[in-house]
């Protein structure tokens, strides 16, 4: 339903003081939340969430009218050993009243509720069975034209699985995707973008975890225009645990950006989070901001964040912003780290002084800077793609 009322101040990303005043929202937990898109009001560039955003890049995904209709995908599963084909990983679509929809978390900006209130049928991945096996869904060919999605992966109690959510081609693309983790279950979701140049992509991820799950979540962005993925993860029950992963290569002009948050909001649960990227030539800009709640439930807490910005050229920028707040003094710990540089002179110099040519041991120490995300995902077929995709980027291909 559409909301004719004038968004209030907490709309505008402001709460109430105890002096009756509004200030600024400073924290995700208190940020305003609705499906609604006519419940935010309009996106200025000025807001806490898009300040180090380019909104005017995305206008018609914040605002603009989005067709919510299929997405054309490619999928295949494979038993994660031997590559033959497997079971155990269903796709299907699901109308947008089903009740599987709206379990894990709702929009917190405007893009993200522009998306759910126009997508027509969401995407429903579902994996069973406690085999590993591995799916790839490929979206392709979605066109120029303003589009909106939403994807549902639900992992089954004492589930196993990987799945790949890949992008390529032309995109102008705001979504909503949606993870459930059951109690006991083990899933790595990999969200791949590999648009074309001038491709545009916000999405917001929202993962929910069960009782003594665990959750890989990984955001690899090397192409597109503009790509913004916001994953957020909540710890909901005792015993869960989630390592999310990031890896980014930003080249001349492009702009790649994450807002990462992790509510603890049960016993004894863990997280660790490290986002890694890269920057070079002229505009190429990267943004992350990690947020981690720990709240008063949440005993025993054990959680790290940390994020690595690699400078190759000049006329770079990379913002990168950690937060922690804690609402329990009981937890066994947590802390967080950010920097942002260029190369190491003294791995150079030991490259160097073994032969090996300048040019050379740049692009070994990049590969290896970035690689230990990659060695992570668990799949040795997709993480041999990325490192040839990788050097690509070094080459300037």
């Amino acid at each position: 339903m559409t909301s004719t009322a004038m968004p209030t101040a907490e709309q505008h990303g402001f709460r109430p003081h105890s002096d009756g005043a509004f200030v600024p929202v400073q924290t995700r937990s208190e940020r305003f939340r609705s499906v609604n898109v006519e419940d935010f009001a309009p996106v200025t560039g000025r807001e806490h969430e898009w300040k180090l955003s380019p909104v005017a890049a995305f206008a018609d995904l914040t605002s603009g009218v989005l067709d919510g209709s299929r997405v054309e995908i490619e999928t295949t599963v494979r038993h994660a050993q031997d590559g033959a084909d497997a079971t155990g990983v269903d796709v299907s679509w699901i109308g947008r009243d089903d009740a599987r929809v709206g379990r894990t978390g709702i929009p917190e900006e405007r893009a993200s509720a522009n998306a759910w209130s126009t997508f027509g049928e969401a995407l429903l991945i579902t994996v069973t069975g406690e085999d590993e096996k591995t799916a790839a869904v490929t979206r392709h060919g979605l066109g120029d034209a303003p589009r909106a999605a939403h994807t549902v992966i639900e992992a089954a109690p004492n589930s196993r699985g990987l799945i790949v959510l890949r992008g390529t081609g032309e995109a102008r693309l705001s979504e909503n995707v949606e993870i459930v983790v059951g109690e006991g279950a083990s899933l790595t979701v990999v969200s791949l973008q590999e648009w074309s140049d001038d491709a545009v992509h916000l999405a917001s991820h929202f993962a929910r975890l069960g009782r003594d799950s665990f959750l890989k979540h990984i955001v690899v962005s090397l192409g597109g225009k503009v790509v913004r993925v916001n994953p957020s993860t909540h710890l909901a029950e005792q015993g869960s645990d989630v390592e999310a992963l990031g890896l980014y290569f930003a080249d001349a002009g492009q702009h790649l950006e994450q807002q990462v948050f992790v509510h603890h909001d049960a016993p004894h649960t863990r997280s660790r989070v490290t986002y890694k990227g890269a920057l070079q030539g002229a505009g190429a800009r990267t943004v992350w901001v990690g947020d981690v709640l720990i709240g008063n439930a949440a005993v025993g807490t054990d959680s790290y964040e940390q994020n690595r910005n690699l400078v190759l050229t000049d006329g770079t920028r990379a913002d990168s912003v950690p937060n922690l707040e804690i609402e329990t003094g009981d937890i066994e710990g947590a802390g967080h780290a950010s920097a942002t540089g260029r190369f190491d002179d003294e791995q150079l110099f030991y490259l160097m002084a073994r032969g090996i040519r300048e040019d050379e041991a740049r692009r070994l120490v990049v590969r290896g800077f970035l690689t230990e995300v990659v060695q992570k995902i668990g799949s040795p077929d997709l993480e041999k793609r990325l490192i040839a995709a990788i050097e690509a980027e070094l080459e300037g291909r």
